[in-house]
């Protein structure tokens, strides 16, 4: 077990104390209450860092083994990985699933688990998007969610099926749609992926680039086996963030799964800063200490020495980054028994 409040399988612990030796097959993970769990009834909570999309990645040459090693060695024991969907188009579809298979195959044999995310910002419902990076349609998503369900729908490294990575309407400029509607569209998703054998979970997002889950205080979705997404990025809510996160989105989980896939912060001075990410330590000590005390998955953005919050520095070495340096003391820092 971790010397934290949050546990893990014995599958997991085995898989970092053997490291080196590769896995054949991970845990089927099943949603039990708030938890996301294996079927013998053992819990799981995610401390995990997100890739940046393969479709990036495999040109640079940073798409192997050894990309996922790293991660491994930073104390991850899940990676999400990002399909931005004009990749996914430009790509192909055929070509992109290679892509998947290698690196669903490097995630099994080092014991990670993976989050596909469907990696669109803005207004699925207007199909007006945040920048033409994310553009998509209603039908290329449930296109999408078909083939990914098809492909992958019996892997059990594939955990986590990320419907929309950040709705929203980007205050009023990418057209309106509520909260019944985008219930109407991800329940539409998430029928598409079962009927088509995908026997992951669900994750589903709310507004504000994926950050506010209020409304599902009151009306949550009808479906079993979901977990909810937030994206709780410092500049978010002002100091102190406690009490607001968990009116914002934290009191989910006193009813249902809940997963923070992106977290992160810089300083102003950093490349790439910008809102919602700029902050310091002090957001790392807060998220972390609030996720730890209610066993609460988290995902870091991003594996990276491009993007920002940028991990890293350098591909040659790996170099932690500010952000990075705190990250990976935090993930390493959860010890065994």
């Amino acid at each position: 077990m971790i010397k934290t409040k949050f546990s893990i399988t014995v599958f997991l612990l085995m898989s970092t104390l053997l490291y080196g030796f590769q896995v054949s097959s991970l845990d089927r993970l099943i949603v039990e209450g708030n938890s996301f769990v294996n079927e013998e009834g053992t819990t799981f909570v995610f401390r995990g860092l997100n890739a940046s999309d393969p479709n990036k990645l495999e040109p640079q040459g940073h798409w192997d083994k050894a990309y996922f090693e790293e991660i491994k060695n930073w104390g991850a024991n899940i990676v999400r990985l990002p399909v931005h969907p004009t990749d996914w188009t430009e790509r192909g579809k055929e070509s992109y699933l290679k892509l998947l298979d290698d690196g669903i195959q490097w995630a099994t044999e080092l014991g990670l688990y993976i989050i596909i995310d469907w990696h669109s910002i803005g207004n699925l419902k207007t199909e007006m998007y945040q920048s033409d990076r994310y553009d998509t349609t209603l039908k290329q998503t449930y296109d999408f969610w078909r083939t990914i369900a098809s492909k992958y729908g019996d892997n059990t490294t594939v955990a986590f099926y990320e419907i929309f990575n950040e709705p929203t309407t980007y205050n009023g400029t990418l057209g309106a749609v509520t909260w019944k509607e985008w219930k109407t569209i991800n329940k539409e998703v998430i029928g598409i992926i079962r009927a088509n054998g995908g026997e992951g979970i669900p994750l589903v997002a709310g507004f504000n680039w994926a950050y506010d889950l209020t409304p599902v205080l009151e009306d949550p979705l009808d479906v079993e086996g979901i977990g909810y997404v937030s994206h709780p990025y410092p500049q978010k809510r002002e100091k102190p963030w406690e009490d607001q996160w968990t009116k914002d989105w934290g009191f989910v989980k006193e009813k249902y799964p809940l997963i923070l896939t992106e977290i992160g912060f810089c300083g102003p001075e950093d490349p790439g800063a910008h809102s919602p990410v700029i902050s310091d330590e002090s957001y790392g000590d807060a998220i972390t200490a609030y996720c730890d005390e209610k066993d609460i998955s988290y995902v870091i953005w991003v594996f990276d020495a491009e993007w920002a919050p940028r991990l890293f520095e350098d591909w040659n070495t790996y170099k932690p980054s500010r952000h990075g340096k705190y990250f990976k003391k935090k993930l390493q820092s959860y010890t065994y028994d």
